[in-house]
């Protein structure tokens, strides 16, 4: 599903883009820990990093987009402020009043729950990178004749 292009398109879409991803997220992080043997968690680990990354990449590019749309945004209310006020404004003022417009509020916050869902996955690719080292970490241990090592 290609969420960049349906937010890009309609962004009523916006509040099932954050509800899909937050359910991803409960299961990205089930993947982060290490279950059965460690093994299969080794040969999984590429496919998923694969999988997350690519999520995140997605997020990274509604994020941008909906930036990219703010600044068109801001740029209109600021443009009303200066040319279109009673009274002369300076830059400072009139970029004041942008900030206090509700649609410009409204994208703001739509930035900051997408910001959310993102760094989230940041978290989730931590994860990762963490269950890639401590599983490296105990096939060399295997390696050196420690058999006995398992994972709880």
């Amino acid at each position: 599903m290609n969420w960049h292009t349906k937010v890009s398109q309609n962004l009523t879409a916006i509040p099932d883009f954050i509800n899909y991803y937050e359910l991803e997220l409960v299961n990205a992080r089930k993947q982060v820990g290490i279950y059965g043997r460690v093994e299969k968690n080794i040969t999984d680990l590429p496919g998923v990093t694969e999988e997350r990354f690519g999520q995140l990449q997605e997020v990274e590019a509604v994020l941008n987009y909906l930036n990219i749309e703010l600044r068109k945004l801001r740029r209109k209310f600021f443009q009303k402020y200066l040319e279109g006020y009673n009274r002369v404004l300076s830059s400072r003022d009139a970029e004041k009043y942008v900030d206090g417009e509700q649609e410009v509020v409204d994208y703001e916050i739509m930035i900051n729950e997408v910001s959310l869902i993102r760094n989230k996955f940041l978290g989730i690719l931590k994860g990762l990178e963490s269950k890639n080292f401590m599983l490296g970490h105990v096939v060399r241990l295997r390696a050196a004749g420690m058999e006995d090592i398992t994972l709880n």
